[in-house]
This record gives C-alpha cells, structure tokens and sequence, in this order.
C-alpha cells in the first residue's frame, strides 16, 4: 500500500513534491478561483487508484469530487484533454492551423480545424452554455467547478514534471479551464446524433456571393425542383458515421441467471483515442453519491456504469434525432424566408477566427453564418449540387438536443437510483437519454429493462408525406427516416404530445420499452428485436424499422449467442447466464458470416485453384485450404480469419437479392437471410479472387494467425487481439488501416470493444468484472497506457472493487489526497 498526499501531511510522492510551491500560493488559488468561483481552498479529494490505475475519488461535498474526477482525468489524459478543450473553443486553427484536421476521430468526425472552430463557435454560444449551466441541478454545477479546478490543478503541477506528458506540457494550448469549457464539452457530446454529423456543412453555410437576379432565381427554382438523384451522397446519420462506432448490451433476467436478480452486459463499442474516449473511475460522496463506470474525458459524470442497486449501459439507437428543412426565401433578399407568408429574417452570427499560417503569422478569418427560427443554415450541396443556397432556397437543421439540457442531470439521479423502478421513473421523467438506446437491471429485481426513451423529433410518418418538398423526396434514399419538412409552413413544425418533456419532442408513452425476466438485446439495429420471442412493433418510424429488413450479422449473433446459451449448447457449462458464462460467451469471438456462408462460398469460390482477375490468374487453394482449416472464429490464435475479412468485405457490398438464395423473412429474423446463390457465382469469385491477392501482398500469410494481423502497441510491443470490424463478428476491433499497410494495427484512430463491464447482484451484493480495452493513460510514460490492453489481449477480467473493504484490499491500491 503506498499513501502520499498533495499539500497535506503525510509523506509525498515525487510528483506532489514538484507542486509545493503551489500549495496555498497565490497562483493555486487564483486557478481554483477562475475555475469555480468558490474558494479553492475548500477542495480536497482522496484518490485511491487500485488495479490498472482505476482511481477511487471520495470526497465529503460534490465540489470536491468533482475536483478529484478533474485532477484524475487529467494526470492520466492531459495533452488529449487540453487539445480537446482547444475544438470546443473553436481556437484549433489558431495553434494548428486551418488546413489541418482534427488531431483524433470522434463524433464530430475529423473535419478540417478551420471547418470545427465556426461549427463550434456558432453552436455552442454564450446564450446556450447559459441556459445549459442554469437547467442543471447546484450539486452538479458544484461538480462541473470543481472538476475544473482539479483539471488545473494539475496543469500546474505537470509544467515541473520531468517525464509525464512530455507530448504536450509545456505547449501554449495546454493551459486553465473555467467551468464554461465544461458546459460546452457536456453540450457538444449532446450533439453527436444530429449537428455533429453536419459540422462542415453548417460552417460553410455562409451566403452565396454573386448578387440575388431575378434570372439567377429562375435558375435556382428550376434546379432544385429538378434535381438529379443519381448526383446524392449518402450523408452518414449514425453517431460517429464511422464503421465500428455502436455497441452490444443485454440484460439477463432472473430466470435466465438463477440467482433470483438480474445481470447486466455492456460493451460500447467505441473510439480508443480523443476526447470521446471512455475513463474509468468510481466517486464516491459518503452517504450521496457512490457511483463507479466511465465517461468520455472532460466529462464529470458517469455516463455507463453501476453502483449498490443498479447497473445500466447503452448502444447507438436507430433513432434519428434531427430534421432538414427546405426553406422558401423571400423575393430579393436571401436572409429572410417565408413562413405561412409572414417574412422572418435569418439571424447574422458574424465570426472571427484566428488562422496560423505556415510561417507562423496570425491571420484573421472572419464568416458570417446563420440562424433560423429551427437552427442553423446548413449548405447541402454536398448532398446534392442542387440543395446548395440559392436566390430562392435554404435550408436549416434542427437537432432535438440543441434544446435538450436535461441529459446529464439524469445521468446524475441516475448514479443516485436506489432500484430499478426508481431509475425507470428518472428515464420516463427527463426522457433525456440524447442518442442512444438503454439496458438496466437492478439488485434483487428479477427483470431486465430495455428502452429506448430519450429526446426524439415528434415527427409522423403522416407529416413527413404531408410536409415533404420535391427536394426532400428526391434525397429521400440517402436520408431514411430522417424528416425533412417544408419550412415554410408552421403546420410543418415538429408537434408536441401531452407527456412531451421538451417542445416538439416524443411523449415518453409513445416511446419503446420492454420489461422481460428472461433478456433484453441490443446490437445497434431498431427496438424491434429486444427480444426474439417478443418483437415490438407499433411505434413511429422515426425510431427505425420494424420487421422490414433484415436485421446486422451482429445482431443475428447476439440474438444466437443468447439462445445457444439457454440450450446449453455453446459449449460453456450449464444454461444458466451467470458472470462466469457471460464473461465466456461475450469474449468467444464468434463470427456469425463464416457460421453461416462460409460453406456455401467454398464450394463455389474453390471449385477451381485459381481465379482469373485483370487479365491473370491468381492462385487460391492456399487460401481455400486456409478457409476450410480456419475454427470460424475471430481468436488471436485463429488462423485465416483475415482472408475471410477481406473477402467479406467485398461480399456485403453485394445487393441481398442477388446475393442470399434465401430473403429475409421477420418470422425467422436470426436464420434469415440465408444460404447463397449460385448465381451470384461470377461475383463471389471476383471478390475472392481481389481478396487472395490483397492478403498475398500484404506478406502475410494464408494461415496467418489473427493476432499477427490484428494488433495494438504498447511500449514497443505487439499486443495480439481478437474480434473483428463488421464482417459478422460480436467482437468488434477496427482498425483503419487495410492490411497492406502492416496489418490491422489498432495504433492509429481505432474503434471498437471499449468499456466492457458484466455486472450482477450475488446475495445482495454489487459484483463487477470490467476490462478497458485502450486502457487508462494516453501518455507513453505512464504504467497505465497498455496494462489494460495486456489484460484486454489475454482476456483477463478484472474483478474491480467496489465497497471500502475491496478498495483498500487491492494488490495494487495506493491513495493521493489532493488540494488546491
């Protein structure tokens, strides 16, 4: 056991030894004051790291845990915490550049620093980080200033350290926060499901520049009520719009696990690197708050996790949480547009940015960008050439979660929740939940909760028809679901119920939810399949499809994996799902294509040794013979799963009509679609053909095993892991690089397994096995930046402790106190 604390007085670590100067100095205060507006000598947190650096943090007032959860998440995250505060400040051009893309992928995606700086800088204004702080409850405003302070406590402290952070401490960006640079992180994350999917699109709203002409407007009407289909780019309208972005959760009732309660699975699937990366950790306020899980870095509040009584997790949901509006400008004036007649001008949000040029020098950049009486002006012309602003049209977006403040005031009586009915209540009350599904369970309650009940456009599909332009029908393939409304009509606006939380939104009783004993499901398709023998059906299609097409592989699988576990026959012991089996089947690293077609694509891909391509022969019985020996599985020492990966990928680009002898049938949904057709023969053999060659010179071999081609790196070495990225598998692991470019290496922007947690309630009492598969730290010189990746590559559970006498029990637990 190693104890130390910051500016107190028992014996002090290295690292406090180098923040002396700061305890009780003016500059220590002066930080703490401008990050809270409270006395910064008030804060004082304990934070007992145990087991893979997971920090502990107890504290006796709201303020001084959130000052622990700042200093923690900081001296483990600081250059990619800092350079993330610099996005939602909208200052990257001014450090990096405008040319230059956001450092790490996230749900903003990774527009161009100059494209992210007016995005963030027209979205997250004064006014809305105003009225966000205001609807929160003072407990949590107390957090959010104390976790800045905590943050800059140890800003200060890193600028004398002699190894951590050494990518960033001593650089210009990284400097102190105030609590307002945390209400516009918290905000920005609210918006992943609509706005943040448009970034480049409403920065470059700005006004067309050749003057308005009555010719001009003649023009522009014919071409956007002529416009060409065949020229639309499918926007990506998942959160992330990046493959491997989702999650897996079920939720197993009593008469699944036979102990009388239920047992949670949770396992978002997820980015390993940037401000949206999960950090774990568990605060603890004696006698109010004792709450362990993870949120994304800059957040102070648990967002997936646990505590006594319940355990809860999410998925990405179908649910499309923003609309378009086609906008009808008034005659000679392209700021003003039409609604039932009446004129309205647009609101001017004129912009400066600050641009650093190659020589270094500071360029001002200045835009004047739009708003409207629904949101902002967006350009769609990369939708559709035709959809771009015109003499006569706009267009504007609506995101429901711009006027949602309510999330994480629920995420907070949520980490409060005494029972799961309790934590149904606060769900049905905020319905704040901003794009994601959710699976809860509780101690000593036999039934798994699944709901999807959140902020959600109260848009019917009656309305949608109704209040469809010619432009809107025209893009309507490339925006499923997604309302896209004549604005000119207030008819149009988005409608309330009388349970609505929030103007224009779902009522809770309109929105999906399921209640079984035996298991809730969800892998990122609709609410329609929670549970197979219980389909749900009859609610807006806003939420996505109901039994009308086919569900993901992964969804198959997980559906499969669940059943196979009840007939006992997955190999693992009995039929009960317990945490042992749970921990077994989740990490089994299935892959649900090759259990399904892998037979039917050999006999036709292999019926000769080779494959003619581009006018050559490319040999394939190595790779035949390597499919046929291949377990079917996605394990580290599985051989040959890449040459199925690379021939998947091809195969599933296929129309399902000319691909499956069998279609999709919603009374079979996990068996179907199914088998393939021989006529799809010449196809299938191209796509193995492109496949072989790309594994042969890529230098790996047919037989290759996975983890030789699938890798992360950590202190100089390879880390052999499993899963895979799309192609059927329940595990997910995606790397962006192809495999002739050194493999699947998951060190550049990957995604996928993230935060696993499997969470039961044995005789009464929380039991917890999680594994953080990027791990702690982002910095190189921490002992935390690959532990839990070797333990995540092993597949070693880390029974994480969660009561007082777990914590200070840990092989591995060490405390800190720190102070302003």
């Amino acid at each position: 056991m190693h104890e130390s604390s910051c500016c107190g007085l028992r014996p002090l670590s290295a690292l406090c030894l180098a923040a002396l100067t700061a305890c009780g100095g003016s500059t220590g205060n002066a930080i703490g004051d401008a990050a809270s507006g409270r006395p910064a000598s008030t804060y004082q947190a304990e934070i007992r790291r145990t087991a893979m650096g997971i920090p502990h943090i107890k504290a006796d007032s709201w303020g001084s845990a959130g000052f622990g959860y700042g200093y923690a998440q900081a001296q483990d995250n600081l250059c990619t915490m800092a350079d993330s505060f610099l996005t939602y400040r909208g200052e990257r051009s001014r450090h990096f550049g405008g040319d230059a893309r956001v450092a790490y992928d996230s749900t903003l995606g990774r527009p161009l620093n100059i494209e992210s700086d007016f995005f963030h800088r027209h979205v997250l204004t004064a006014d809305v980080i105003q009225r966000m702080a205001a609807a929160q409850p003072e407990k949590l405003r107390q957090m959010v200033e104390g976790f800045a302070a905590g943050y800059n406590r140890y800003v200060q402290e890193a600028r004398t350290s002699e190894t951590a952070h050494a990518a960033c401490r001593t650089e210009p960006w990284v400097r102190p926060i105030d609590a307002q640079d945390l209400w516009r992180r918290m905000f920005a994350a609210n918006l992943a499901g609509g706005y943040s999917n448009f970034a480049a699109a409403i920065a470059n709203a700005t006004l067309p520049q050749q003057a308005p002409s009555q010719a001009a407007a003649a023009h522009a009407t014919a071409r956007t009520a002529a416009i060409d289909p065949r020229l639309t780019r499918a926007p990506a309208l998942q959160v992330g719009g990046t493959l491997g972005i989702g999650s897996n959760m079920m939720g197993f009732g009593s008469a699944a696990t036979g102990e009388g309660t239920a047992l949670l699975f949770g396992n978002p699937h997820w980015y390993w690197k940037g401000a949206d990366r999960f950090y774990q950790a568990q605060i603890t306020i004696p006698g109010e708050l004792d709450v362990s899980g993870v949120s994304f870095l800059g957040i102070p509040v648990v967002l997936i996790g646990f505590n006594a009584d319940i355990a809860w997790s999410h998925t990405v949901s179908t649910a499309r949480r923003f609309g378009l509006y086609q906008l009808q400008l008034a005659e000679g004036d392209r700021t003003s547009y039409l609604r039932d007649g009446r004129r309205v001008a647009m609101e001017p949000h004129t912009i400066t940015v600050q641009n650093r040029g190659p020589s270094g020098e500071l360029v001002d950049v200045t835009r004047t960008l739009y708003q409207t009486e629904v949101g902002p002006v967006v350009n769609l012309d990369r939708l559709n050439p035709a959809l771009a602003w015109s003499d006569t049209t706009a267009f504007a977006i609506r995101d429901i979660n711009a006027g949602n403040f309510r999330s994480f005031r629920m995420w907070m009586r949520w980490s409060q929740a005494k029972s799961l009915d309790e934590f149904i209540g606060i769900q049905r009350q905020e319905a704040a939940t901003p794009w994601v599904n959710t699976v809860a369970v509780g101690r000593g309650q036999p039934d798994a909760w699944y709901a999807d009940i959140g902020a959600v456009p109260n848009v019917s599909a009656g309305q949608m028809a109704a209040c469809a332009t010619a432009a809107a029908k025209a893009v309507a393939a490339a925006l499923p679901n997604v309302p896209f409304l004549d604005g000119s009509r207030s008819d149009c606006d988005w409608q309330s119920d009388p349970d609505s939380v929030q103007a224009g939104a779902l009522g809770p009783q309109r929105m999906p939810s399921q209640l079984r004993p035996d298991y809730v499901a969800n892998m990122n398709d609709s609410y329609w399949l929670t549970n197979v023998h219980a389909p749900l059906t009859g609610f807006p299609a806003i939420f996505g499809p109901a039994g009308t097409q086919a569900q993901t592989l992964r969804t198959r699988l997980g559906h499969a994996m669940v059943l196979d576990r009840f007939a006992g026959t997955d190999g693992y012991a009995g039929r009960l799902a317990n945490s042992a089996a749970v921990r077994q089947m989740v990490l089994g690293s299935r892959v649900f294509s090759a259990e399904r077609f892998k037979d039917d694509a050999l006999g036709i891909v292999c019926a000769a040794p080779q494959i003619a391509l581009n006018g050559s022969d490319v040999e394939v019985a190595s790779a035949c013979a390597a499919l046929r020996a291949w377990d079917n599985t996605g394990s580290a020492t599985a051989r040959g799963s890449h040459v199925w990966d690379e021939f998947w990928r091809r195969v599933q680009a296929l129309p399902a009509t000319q691909l499956y002898a069998e279609a999709f049938d919603p009374a079979r949904p996990i068996d179907t679609p199914r088998g393939l057709r021989p006529a799809a023969a010449g196809p299938l053999r191209q796509a193995f053909a492109e496949a072989v060659a790309k594994v042969r010179a890529s230098g790996f071999a047919m037989d290759a095993p996975r983890g030789e081609v699938l890798y992360a790196t950590r202190g100089g070495q390879k880390i052999p892991l499993y899963g895979g990225c799309g192609w059927g598998y329940f595990i997910i692991t995606c790397s962006e690089n192809s495999i002739d470019r050194g493999g699947y290496s998951m060190d550049g922007q990957p995604h996928g397994n993230s935060y696993l947690q499997v969470v039961g309630f044995p005789a009464g009492r929380v039991q917890a096995h999680t594994l953080l598969a990027h791990s702690l730290s982002d910095d190189p010189a921490s002992p935390h930046q690959g532990d839990s990746t070797r333990a995540y590559g092993e597949r070693q559970w880390l029974r994480v402790p969660f009561t007082e006498d777990e914590i200070t029990a840990d092989a591995g637990y060490r405390t800190i106190t720190v102070r302003p």
